[in-house]
């Protein structure tokens, strides 16, 4: 019997005790059944379940918001952060592992200062010259070639991007609260800034190529000119006897 049904059977018993009472007349001084005490009884019952159930919907009501709150704060069962890091790691490890002029300030002055002066003096050696030009050569193919091995790096990155863009849109579609929706979108701005960190990687190799190889030709002037004024001297071997 559902909780519609008990009411309305309370209900008409409480009507039917009404009229009862106004029907019945005390015979004797004892009394057997008090008709208004059963309507008094059966109106408190009555009341009773309507608390009842009031309560019920409340507990239902809560029981689906705490359903929404775990479906909000679920957790995305997805995590692309691994593959992100490491696809960074072997592209610094490829920085790392310039065969030229590191990356570093350091080991850039120091090749400045040594292979790239900004002017040779008088008593500069042809030894000297050759194997300056000699260093600029090898480190402008050196950078060429870090910037190619570079693009490789990124390249392979790019594929393993393209299966990690897939699973992240597919998770935040699918995404069954806002943790999970704002977990995926976390990650897949990761994505874009790992993206966008792997072009500024390529740029930099890119640039400092073109650097040097500006630099060697630039430097092969000033050794033209230091080669003619060794070779001229001080232009007595060509003078009036």
């Amino acid at each position: 019997m559902t909780r519609k049904t008990l009411r309305a059977v309370l209900l008409a018993l409480c009507l039917s005790a009404g009229l009862a009472t106004a029907y019945l007349r005390p015979a004797t001084a004892m009394t057997v059944f008090d008709p208004t005490n059963y309507v008094q009884n059966l109106l408190q019952a009555v009341r009773a379940l309507e608390q009842i159930d009031n309560q019920i919907r409340s507990l239902q009501n809560e029981a689906v918001m705490l359903d929404n709150m775990a479906r909000n704060l679920e957790h995305l069962d997805l995590s692309t952060l691994q593959g992100m890091v490491s696809g960074l790691t072997r592209i610094g490890q490829l920085m790392d592992q310039a065969r030229g002029i590191a990356f570093t300030i350091e080991a850039t002055q120091e090749a400045l200062e040594q292979s790239y002066p900004e002017r040779y003096g008088a008593e500069v050696t042809h030894d000297v010259l050759l194997a300056d030009a000699e260093q600029r050569w090898r480190d402008a193919m050196s950078a060429y070639g870090d910037t190619m091995r570079l693009q490789a790096g990124i390249a392979r990155n790019v594929e393993s991007d393209q299966a990690a863009l897939v699973s992240l849109v597919a998770a935040s579609q699918g995404a069954v609260g806002a943790l999970q929706a704002q977990q995926a979108a976390n990650q897949l701005l990761a994505l874009s800034t790992k993206q966008q960190l792997q072009i500024q990687s390529l740029m930099a190799a890119q640039y400092r190529a073109e650097a040097l190889d500006a630099a060697r030709k630039a430097q092969a002037e000033e050794q033209a000119r230091a080669s003619f004024d060794r070779f001229m001297g001080e232009g007595k071997a060509y003078g009036a006897r």
